[in-house]
């Protein structure tokens, strides 16, 4: 008689497509993972402090120039550093990307970075570093694509795909949320997901219903409280009264000028990482999932069919997409440093290639289309179930 071990090396292999072997697939990037890794040495380090560096030149040419009138570029420049701060440095560290990079300072390692008073040096935001690291890293990364995931776009936006309203209302409200979304979506998501985790651990009850975007905003909870005193008031004292104020003794108008550039950077940067984060999983041509992966070889397809790059391939070009343009190479492997998502892109397309697994990136304009047509309901994302069901 057989045994079972040996009747489960009889049965093919799993597949998420016809034809694609999901496990060899999942070798072949297992190598290249082990490679990279291999690699890390003190040129990881030096490429970090040297998109850090661009990131802190376009903060202190904004506010360097921002005293004089209101004006866009000082706006830009101010913007371009916060999202540098965001997308590249929290972001990466955070994954732990740099933990293994020799020479890195603790700091900048992921359980250090924007802890206690470090957070308004390393990462002043909207968002709470420690709500960031479970929202995003746990949940997003470990659930991307699933109904579970909490940035799934099309699930996110489903009253307003429903919606019988115009569909010019319903580009408003897309484009309300587009220079808003930090502060009305980020935040309070993050937010309130690190609270619904804290009550579980703590053994509290907790089916969500009382935890909604809206009850972050609300003083008169437990919620909205902690919300604006620990998200909301820090980071608006610092940037919109902290920063003007600083500027009190070359007059009036050099406070007033460096408030409303601040105001006007704060809209640019939300349209910015809108632009750049928001299309990553969103798109006629990208899947969801219905259930959890079964294997960690499909959970890796997944990653790719799930996610989209943009342009990618120089330091600059790089720069100006946050690094989210490596959207595959990332939630591939989170903990990688920036450095090796440009070494690694075109091999994995290569494997994607080899393999048949499709691989999706066009440029971020297209994308963001793509990302407003799912959310007005114009199209819809393509469903994948776990094989089996």
């Amino acid at each position: 008689m057989k045994t079972a071990a040996a009747m489960r090396m009889e049965e093919p292999p799993r597949s998420s497509f016809p034809g694609l072997d999901d496990e060899a697939f999942a070798r072949d990037l297992q190598a290249l993972r082990t490679e990279m890794e291999a690699s890390l040495g003190p040129e990881d380090l030096a490429h970090f402090r040297k998109i850090q560096r661009w990131g802190r030149v376009c903060s202190a040419l904004g506010y360097a120039t921002a005293w004089l009138a209101p004006n866009p570029l000082s706006a830009l420049l101010i913007a371009q550093g916060s999202t540098a701060r965001w997308t590249m440095m929290a972001h990466h560290v955070t994954h732990r990307g740099y933990d293994r990079v020799p020479g890195m300072p603790e700091h900048s390692t992921g359980r250090h970075f924007a802890t206690g008073w470090r957070r308004f040096i390393d990462w002043p935001d909207w968002i709470h570093p420690d709500a960031w690291r479970h929202e995003h890293n746990a949940l997003h990364h470990g659930r991307t694509g699933e109904t579970a995931d909490p940035d799934l776009v099309e699930e996110n936006t489903e009253f307003l795909r429903r919606s019988s309203m115009p569909l010019v209302a319903k580009y408003a409200i897309v484009a309300f949320y587009a220079c808003t979304w930090k502060v009305t979506y980020y935040a309070p998501n993050t937010f309130l997901e690190w609270r619904r985790a804290e009550r579980r651990r703590a053994g509290q009850p907790d089916d969500g219903s009382n935890l909604r975007l809206i009850t972050a905003f609300n003083p008169l909870t437990a919620e909205g409280r902690d919300f604006w005193r620990t998200c909301l008031l820090p980071y608006a004292g610092v940037r919109f009264a902290l920063l003007p104020a600083l500027f009190a003794p070359l007059g009036g108008w050099a406070v007033f000028s460096v408030f409303a550039n601040s105001v006007l950077a704060e809209v640019f940067t939300n349209i910015q990482s809108f632009v750049l984060i928001a299309p990553n999983h969103a798109g006629e041509d990208l899947y969801r999932f219905h259930g959890r992966a079964e294997s960690h070889a499909e959970f890796c397809v997944r990653q790719v069919v799930g996610s989209a790059n943009y342009a990618t391939g120089s330091d600059v070009v790089d720069f100006l997409h946050g690094w989210l343009n490596y959207q595959i190479e990332h939630h591939l492997w989170p903990s990688l440093p920036m450095s090796k998502y440009q070494q690694i892109q075109p091999r994995v397309k290569a494997l994607c290639e080899k393999h048949g697994v499709p691989y999706v990136q066009e440029s971020v304009f297209r994308r963001v289309k793509k990302l407003v047509d799912i959310m007005v309901g114009k199209t819809s994302m393509r469903t994948m179930p776990t094989p089996g069901q």
